[in-house]
Order: structure tokens, then sequence, then C-alpha cells
């Protein structure tokens, strides 16, 4: 039981890892498409990038649950 929540781990994380960095304010989205954002200042998702920002919630829950399912078979 141990091998298949380790590996969905690492997958969940290379997943996470993944989404964070589309998300960072130097490779974001509105850049990719040639509408980048001059300045730091409030910024509203939409389309896309709300669902990256919610698939990321998702999947940090996901990997939260994950752990504690791993903490919890191998004590």
């Amino acid at each position: 039981m141990q091998e298949p929540l380790n590996l969905a781990m690492i997958i969940v994380s290379a997943a996470l890892i993944a989404l964070i960095l589309l998300q960072s304010r130097g490779a974001g989205l509105g850049g990719l498409s040639g509408g980048d954002y001059g300045g730091s200042g409030f910024h509203v998702r939409r389309g896309v990038e709300r669902l990256l920002f919610n698939v990321t919630i998702g999947l940090s829950i996901f990997f939260f649950v994950l752990a504690v399912l791993n903490v919890i078979l191998v004590g």
C-alpha cells in the first residue's frame, strides 16, 4: 500500500510545482499572450488564471491528505 501512495505524492507534487510556476508574475499567462501587466497593482484572476488558481488549491489539499495518510499508514 505504501508504494502507490508515494507514487501519487510524487505525481501531485510535480503537478503542483508546474502550476505554481505557471502562476508566477514573470511568466504569467497574461504575459504569454502579450497582455503583460506593467506594475504590481491589484490583479483580478479571470478565465484560465482562475482555473489554475482553483486547481492549485485543490491539488494542495489533496497533497495534504496524501501526506496525512502516509503518516497514518507508516506509523
